[in-house]
């Protein structure tokens, strides 16, 4: 069984195991695809739609939740006025705990990251249709790896016979992009040429590396550009060895089973957000990020499956 499955398993969702890549992309047994999008339909009778009073809403969490209660509260103010139902905030932990959220219809509304966009579709119905992009459109980060002045590590083949820091295995950047990469690219493997380590959370892998308690990360670096920004870590601290190419980021979507008018409200609360003078624009400006976008999972993750396919990983919703 790989590391992901054990991760998983670990962190409360036992019921989610990885299995050998033998096929293409399929939702689990209690959701249908009959449009063939890859992402749950919507139930057919209305007996089987929801359509609660408190919309619940959580950010992934790519650093402590506590930072982006502040900085999403204009946002969910605006999708309380569209929607006309209270929305909540729920500071997540964890990939796995989100995920199991809205598998349990604890989580109506949620930014799943890169890499747990796959698993959230497959097994808890999660449907994305909005990420955040650029004035002009563009949208995108880039997975490094980077290390510390003095680590003695001057390339990526360095790593080789040393540790080197995750955050989690669902996430994209921070490790099943890396993982990929580094065994197709360098020949590398985690538990035999390397030794892994699990932060838990990106901030947690850049601040490891800053401080020197990691010699090398793998990491996202939008999270990284965003600490640097607000000064929680400084550029000298760290030195990129490698960059990947462009991933998309955090999906943004619904629970399935929302009701299709509440679904719809919902989409428009995105589309119809101003940024200007509010807290997200304060934060994800930093990446130059300043609107929600149109996405589709078939299109614009097809570059994340295909990498879950190279580390031989598909979904199993039990």
């Amino acid at each position: 069984m790989s590391l992901l499955s054990n991760s998983i398993a670990g962190a409360t969702i036992a019921a989610f195991c990885a299995v050998p890549a033998m096929a293409e992309f399929q939702l689990g047994e209690r959701y249908s695809d009959a449009d063939g999008d890859l992402i749950a339909d919507i139930p057919q009778d209305a007996a089987d739609q929801i359509d609660p009073s408190t919309l619940i809403f959580a950010y992934t969490p790519v650093e402590d939740p506590a930072v982006y209660a502040d900085v999403w509260s204009e946002f969910l103010a605006h999708m309380s006025e569209v929607t006309g139902k209270e929305v909540q905030f729920f500071p997540v932990q964890s990939n796995a705990a989100q995920i199991e959220a809205m598998r349990a219809g604890r989580l109506h509304v949620a930014g799943f990251n890169t890499g747990s966009n796959p698993l959230a579709v497959a097994c808890a119905g999660f449907r994305p249709f909005a990420m955040m992009a650029a004035e002009d459109g563009s949208f995108g980060y880039e997975m490094e790896i980077i290390t510390h002045p003095g680590s003695g590590i001057e390339a990526v083949e360095d790593i080789n016979g040393g540790q080197m820091a995750f955050t989690s295995e669902t996430s994209n950047s921070g490790f099943k992009a890396p993982s990929a990469i580094l065994k197709a690219d360098f020949g590398m493997e985690a538990g035999s040429d390397f030794e892994p380590v699990f932060s838990g959370k990106h901030d947690n892998s850049i601040l490891g590396v800053a401080n020197k308690d990691y010699p090398a990360a793998a990491i996202a670096n939008s999270v990284k550009a965003r600490m640097i920004e607000r000064d929680v870590v400084t550029e000298d601290q760290m030195k990129v060895i490698y960059t990947s190419q462009t991933f998309p980021t955090t999906g943004y979507g619904t629970a399935y089973n929302l009701t299709p008018a509440l679904q719809e409200s919902i989409r428009e609360a995105f589309f119809s957000f101003d940024w200007s003078g509010t807290g997200l624009e304060e934060e994800f400006g930093k990446n130059g990020e300043a609107q929600f976008i149109d996405i589709t999972f078939k299109e614009d993750w097809a570059v994340i499956r295909k990498i879950d396919e190279a580390n031989g990983v598909a979904y199993d919703c039990q």
